[in-house]
């Protein structure tokens, strides 16, 4: 995974629910492209036919809240998020973006302190994120090492994929 991070952002409000990220009139789609052409339509249509590809969503409090659905964050990745940095997270949709390989990022306030379309510059090796246009920094709290492997990998499909080919090496080896 890479360092530094640098996208456009919008900017979304508190407790916005996996059914507004992902509503489940669309649960039986199953092409990435479409799935992600429908993200966040129950915040505003428009989101994700103009959402800056390889951006942020800087959200509010609780972001994720309600079912357990993968496909929020299967939807946000589709959409072509690089992450969601937020004031916090529904425990369960933190744990499903981590191991489908979407960077959640809890960074307190920053929801109120940018615009949509300004750029965001996330320096995961410091966890601080800086608004270009302002020079303006804060700080975020840092992932655990877990956590990050597994984004690192991609989510936890791919990583446990790649231990079980590298066990199966050795063993035949």
């Amino acid at each position: 995974m890479e360092k530094v991070l640098t996208g456009q952002v919008i900017v979304v409000g508190d407790n916005i629910d996996t059914d507004q990220i992902y509503p489940g009139r669309f649960l039986a789609i199953t092409d990435p492209k479409e799935i992600g052409s429908h993200c966040l339509c129950g915040v505003d249509e428009s989101i994700a036919s103009t959402f800056p590809q390889g951006g942020f969503v800087v959200a509010g409090r609780n972001f994720g809240c309600g079912s357990s659905r993968e496909h929020a964050p299967i939807a946000l990745l589709a959409m072509g998020a690089k992450a969601v940095l937020a004031d916090s997270f529904a425990r369960i949709f933190f744990r499903n973006a981590i191991n489908l390989g979407l960077l959640p990022i809890i960074c307190k306030d920053l929801h109120t302190k940018v615009k949509a379309g300004q750029t965001l510059t996330l320096d995961l090796e410091h966890y601080v994120v800086t608004v270009q246009e302002t020079g303006e920094s804060f700080p975020c709290e840092r992932l655990g090492s877990q956590a990050m492997k597994i984004l690192g990998a991609g989510g936890i499909k791919p990583l446990m994929r790649a231990r079980f080919a590298k066990k199966k090496e050795t063993q035949n080896g």
